[in-house]
């Protein structure tokens, strides 16, 4: 049905409320709005449903929330696994209260059990309740780092992960056979709570995710010893890392902990920062004040759901230093890795995780330790993917996952990306370094110098509504129809068409599979370990390019860096 007559039918239609119809009348003489609105259907992506909150098919609203999770519903019920129940968790943002409480009910009304976190929670601490509970799925109603006007739809199934094949496709096929409303079904709260079908979760689980977080302690005698001398400045960005990393910090022995008040409350509206990512450099500025007038040694940032850290750390001189998901993401696995080895010794099946777009840095720890470097899609949940696949055959042990969009994990108490972990580590390692009379800035450098000096960097295009949607597939056909051989003076070895499956090695002239699921990304492997990967965003409205470069030095891996970028500039414009 083309937008208009969606539009109207969504006004005709009485299952929508009053609200709802307000909204839609005022817009009825834009064409443009109501075809950005109506022109398509929410679909997952790599974390599930993503979009603008308004009313509309391409809009996140409690109807979209509805639908998505009578879906879910039908596909649970068709595999005979409705005795499980969901677990259902929310961050900060605005709608989400209203947006978990829609799903639990429609849960309930279809016979399936609901446990719904009482306040807001961390990303990863529903992945774990997943576990927890046994559930048959998890919902979590966040956009991660998005702008305000977003909210979103994340999808787990049993493992605790996201959703892969079959599953994501399974879900999308129950949602899109729902075409009336009226299918879907709905009870109110009170007769959800009167059913047993709805269970409000709290703090039970909040210790036992809290337990999990301290079995990752690797030198709690250190921490006692050195945390004294090591001050912290963290935020949440108005969203749910708050209590849990304070908590975390305290229960582990740091006591010189500086939460920036403006941002330590949750707000969906964010209004101290434009973007609630700590990937950017606003994301840090009240924390940097407050840093220097502290005379931190360590700032730290989580997005709203608190999956994703950001990092700052000072140097021997007193400035400040962002490190990247890169950066901070190999620090903590060589830690970790390093510190296992020598307190237990490392098991010989061991293996460390990263996504195609992160950093090579990662493998030249994983050679350094004699473990094996498993590479996967970019998505945290074919990480948690491989994690079950390793239980299941007991062929593998996982050590280490991490993604160069600020998020890891050392454990598999959980099958998500945790940045309240992550911050406890980071302080551990502040406290190990101060040991050695060292800084983390010392510790990157050293890092540096015993690996190789890795640079990776990002360019985003963001590219919004129906036009941008095609300029990007217009962008990735261009591509995929261009043979590019040299890239910023690094010849071309080989490209990896994710998108069909197949990699081209330039110099054999041969084809080979790349051995993952396809989806669409163009990679090409360049000379002295560089590489150039397009994608398009999977939860923005973005087309994403990744590259990395390693140099002899620090200076050179820039200059390198700095050169390639230039090239992958014009290669997307």
């Amino acid at each position: 049905m083309e937008a208009r007559k969606l539009y109207e039918s969504w006004l005709a239609n009485d299952y929508f409320d009053e609200a709802t119809k307000k909204e839609l009348l005022e817009i009825q003489g834009d064409e443009k709005e109501i075809q950005e609105r109506f022109y398509q259907e929410l679909e997952f992506g790599t974390a599930g449903l993503r979009g603008i909150i308004g009313a509309g098919t391409n809009r996140m609203n409690e109807y979209t929330v509805q639908k998505a999770t009578q879906g879910i519903a039908n596909y649970i019920c068709k595999l005979k696994m409705e005795n499980q129940g969901v677990a259902i968790a929310y961050d900060s943002r605005n709608k989400s209260t209203e947006f978990a409480l829609v799903a639990a009910c429609c849960l309930a009304a279809n016979g399936i059990k609901a446990y719904l976190f009482e306040e807001l929670r961390p990303t990863p601490e529903l992945s774990f309740a997943v576990r927890y509970f046994k559930c048959a799925a998890g919902i979590n109603i966040t956009a991660s780092h998005n702008p305000k006007e977003y909210n979103g739809y994340k999808v787990y199934w049993a493992d605790g992960a996201q959703i892969t094949p079959p599953h994501d496709a399974g879900i999308m096929e129950q949602v899109r056979g729902i075409d009336d409303f009226k299918q879907v079904k709905m009870c109110s709260k009170e007769q959800a709570l009167a059913a047993g079908l709805l269970v409000m979760i709290g703090r039970e689980v909040d210790d036992a995710y809290e337990q999990e977080l301290l079995k990752q302690v690797l030198n709690p005698e250190i921490i006692q010893k050195n945390q004294d001398q090591i001050t912290i400045i963290y935020t949440p960005l108005h969203g749910t890392g708050n209590l849990p990393v304070r908590n975390i910090l305290k229960k582990i022995g740091f006591e010189h902990v500086f939460v920036v008040e403006e941002q330590a409350l949750p707000d969906g509206n964010f209004p101290t920062v434009s973007y609630p990512n700590p990937e950017t450099k606003e994301a840090f500025e009240l924390g940097l004040k407050l840093a220097k007038e502290k005379n931190a040694d360590l700032i730290l940032a989580t997005d709203p759901d608190a999956d994703r850290l950001g990092v700052q750390v000072r140097d021997a001189q007193g400035k400040y230093h962002s490190l990247t998901g890169n950066m901070s993401g190999c620090l903590l696995a060589d830690y970790v890795v390093g510190q296992k080895q020598l307190k237990y010794g490392l098991p010989k099946d061991g293996v460390l995780i990263r996504s195609i777009v992160t950093t090579r840095l990662l493998d030249a720890i994983a050679k350094n330790y004699h473990l094996e470097l498993i590479e996967v899609l970019t998505g945290f949940k074919y990480i948690g993917q491989k994690i079950l696949e390793f239980e299941e055959s007991g062929e593998k042990t996982y050590l280490f996952g991490m993604e160069e969009s600020y998020g890891c994990l050392p454990g598999t108490y959980a099958r998500d990306k945790d940045a309240v972990v992550a911050a406890m580590l980071l302080a551990e390692m502040a406290a190990f370094y101060q040991e050695k009379k060292m800084n983390l800035w010392d510790a990157m450098m050293e890092l540096y110098e015993k690996y190789g000096y890795y640079e990776d960097q990002i360019i985003s295009v963001t590219l919004e509504g129906m036009d941008g949607l095609q300029k990007i597939q217009t962008t990735m056909e261009k591509l995929e129809n261009t043979q590019v051989l040299e890239l910023g003076g690094f010849n071309v070895i080989a490209r990896r068409n994710y998108k069909t499956g197949i990699i081209e090695d330039y110099g054999t002239k041969k084809q080979r599979p790349t051995g993952l699921p396809k989806t669409n990304a163009l990679y090409f492997e360049l000379e002295e370990e560089g590489f150039v990967c397009v994608r398009p965003s999977g939860t923005e409205p973005k087309i994403k390019v990744y590259y990395g470069v390693c140099g002899k030095d620090r200076q050179d891996s820039i200059e390198k860096s700095k050169r390639l970028g230039m090239a992958v500039e014009a290669l997307i414009h």
